[in-house]
């Protein structure tokens, strides 16, 4: 146990937070991504046990989101033609990012399919049990001053 972190951050995903760079991406999953499939390429970390709200409380307290870019945060966009209307996980995303970055909360819809190939590239995949739909999002590291 370490003071000052949350208990749920495991030592392997204190690990790839403290590995990533600079514009490194990170995706906090909701239960249905593919995060295996999609993670090849990436650190695949699971947290089963905890929703995506705070996975990203968590890590946002340590992560710095990066200022060089006007969206450093990205949500996955409701399918056209999905009778989902806009999730409401999102506007709990919205108060979390600004609680820890009240200056750059940038965030972006980005298409199903675009977000899962941005996903392909991202350094991090922390695979929750979230349950609703729609709940995924991407971070991208900035610089810690």
């Amino acid at each position: 146990m370490l003071k000052g972190i949350s208990p749920i951050l495991p030592p392997d995903l204190l690990k790839a937070l403290a590995e990533m760079g600079h514009s490194d991406r990170l995706v906090i999953a909701d239960g249905n991504f593919p995060a295996e499939s999609i993670g090849k390429n990436s650190v695949v970390i699971r947290a089963d046990g905890h929703g995506v709200p705070e996975v990203l409380d968590a890590v946002l307290a340590l992560l710095p989101l990066d200022s060089y870019v006007e969206n450093p945060v990205s949500l996955m966009a409701v399918m056209k033609g999905d009778t989902c209307k806009t999730p409401v996980i999102w506007d709990t995303y919205k108060d979390i990012i600004k609680k820890h970055e009240p200056e750059n909360n940038g965030i972006e819809l980005v298409e199903r399919f675009d977000f899962y190939e941005k996903a392909k590239e991202a350094y991090l995949i922390i695979a929750t049990g979230e349950t609703a739909i729609y709940a995924n999002i991407m971070l991208q590291k900035g610089v810690v001053v």
